[in-house]
């Protein structure tokens, strides 16, 4: 049976995220034919509707108000069941991202229903779609088939669901009128500590580094690597304990998960907390000084060596190809 399928489409400083577009690409599997609609939230988002048409939305509907320009689970969580209130979906698709991994567990409340988060990969479509993600810190997998009627609520970590070709396509792109109230929180200045660049969940080059970059100087020459690559930089949690950089790039199980197609560990010995949050990259290169380090377990590619002298010849290899 054909599903009406909602995505959650997100922006992030001005422009759609990637992760949008994914989730749209799940969106049009769970659908099984069916309609799918993406759904923009903020204060001024219409302009991003033909593009989410482009990448296979069906519609788009946009809710736009002063109480939504910065996330909170109250604005967004009114305006978005204001939607499906409306739509009455078959099915819901959110990125596992900051957003929708706090705003999904409270629409999937009010529904009633279950939520199956962090999926990587879908087999099948429509009914028959079984909805892979990862379990035990991603050491295994775990398949989930739903046995009842219901809404499919379903959250895709980004960068593991390819998006679809984009296309000049037609799509109705309209508004709906929502009235934000009774919020408990209010945003009313945002300051970033995040480095600025790639998105560190959806880039597709990650530079990352441990206690063994030593020190804060210690990171230029994996941004320099990264910037050269059109990638991000991230960190394990020693070295973020160790004041050497900000916890927004820390990866691991409790920081950021990431599946990057290329993932370069400098300096890093491999707790089993930091792999948990990069097993799953496609290509893991491990650069350390120490044979016997964990982090070669998980790794592709191997380099005993001091990170500080792999590092920029890495970065002169690359200038040559580049």
């Amino acid at each position: 049976m054909s599903k009406k399928v909602l995505v959650l489409g997100e922006t992030r400083e001005g422009a759609l995220r990637n992760v949008s577009f994914e989730a749209i690409a799940a969106a049009k599997k769970i659908s099984g034919g069916g309609e799918v609609v993406a759904v923009l939230l903020g204060e001024s988002v219409s302009d991003f509707g033909n593009e989410l048409v482009a990448y296979g939305a069906d519609r788009v509907i946009t809710v736009e108000h002063p109480h939504l320009k910065s996330y909170t689970s109250d604005g967004y969580g009114q305006a978005f069941m204001a939607v499906v209130d409306q739509e009455q979906p078959e099915a819901i698709v959110f990125g596992h991202t900051a957003v929708g991994k706090d705003l999904s567990p409270k629409i999937a409340s009010k529904l009633q229903t279950g939520l199956i988060s962090d999926v990587t990969d879908i087999e099948g479509e429509g009914d028959d779609a079984v909805f892979i993600r990862p379990i035990y810190s991603g050491k295994a997998f775990e398949k989930v088939k739903l046995k009842e009627d219901g809404v499919v609520f379903v959250t895709v970590r980004p960068n593991n669901i390819a998006p679809l070709e984009r296309e000049e396509r037609s799509g109705d792109v309209s508004s709906l009128s929502v009235d934000i109230t009774n919020l408990r929180t209010i945003i009313k200045n945002v300051v970033r500590k995040s480095a600025e660049g790639v998105d560190l969940s959806e880039a597709k080059v990650i530079i990352a580094g441990g206690r063994g970059v030593k020190s804060k100087e210690g990171f230029e020459p994996l941004q320099e690597l990264a910037d050269l690559l059109g990638g991000a930089v991230g960190a394990s949690r020693g070295a973020c304990d160790a004041d050497y950089c900000d916890y927004s790039l820390q990866i691991g199980q409790t920081g950021k998960v990431v599946t990057p197609d290329l993932y370069i560990a400098a300096g890093i010995s491999g707790a089993i907390q930091h792999m948990a949050g990069m097993s799953n990259s496609k290509v893991i290169v491990a650069i350390n000084k120490d044979p016997e380090a964990n982090i070669f377990k998980v790794a592709d590619y191997g380099i005993v060596g001091d990170l500080f002298d792999v590092i920029p010849l890495l970065t002169e290899e690359f200038k040559k190809v580049m």
